[in-house]
């Protein structure tokens, strides 16, 4: 934990990590300060980079993405070159919700949102397996979803 938070940030934090949309006044209450201190620490957690940013939480059966899927890629070299070219295609694919590096079996995995399994098959057939570097992807279809986008426990 950072030494620059206090109790204070802390609980702004654990606040807007639970209602993005709270406003000032509402989190000043809860934290029992000035609505002009508490716009000056929300600022500041902005501007010290420990807020990224404020969304919504979509529903995803809602607007047409109900089926997650999580897909293990491997590729077929490991050079920064490979890793770079890989990194940029999958930032611009807008189904992709999540791309990461990890250690183990494969390169990165991905979490995907997509309409059903033939959404994703086309997703698959058409883009995955095209993506620069791709040797193998292991796909695995999300039958619950437990735990999803939880806070962070400050």
């Amino acid at each position: 934990m950072d030494a620059a938070l206090d109790r204070m940030d802390l609980k702004i934090l654990r606040l807007l990590q639970a209602d993005g949309r709270m406003g000032n006044a509402e989190i000043a209450k809860r934290v029992n300060t000035s609505a002009a201190t508490c716009h000056r620490r929300i600022q500041r957690l902005f501007e010290e980079g420990y807020i990224r940013g404020v969304r919504a939480l979509l529903a995803p059966e809602k607007v047409g993405r109900g089926s997650l899927v999580m897909v293990g890629v491997v590729l077929d070299r490991s050079t920064p070159e490979s890793f770079a070219a890989f990194e940029a295609a999958a930032r611009a694919m807008p189904m992709v919700l999540d791309c990461h590096l990890v250690a183990g079996d494969f390169d990165y995995f991905l979490k995907i949102r997509v309409s059903d399994m033939a959404d994703f098959n086309r997703l698959h057939s058409a883009t995955l397996i095209a993506l620069p570097g791709v040797r193998q992807t292991r796909t695995f279809f999300v039958m619950k979803e437990v735990v999803d986008n939880a806070p962070i426990d400050l």
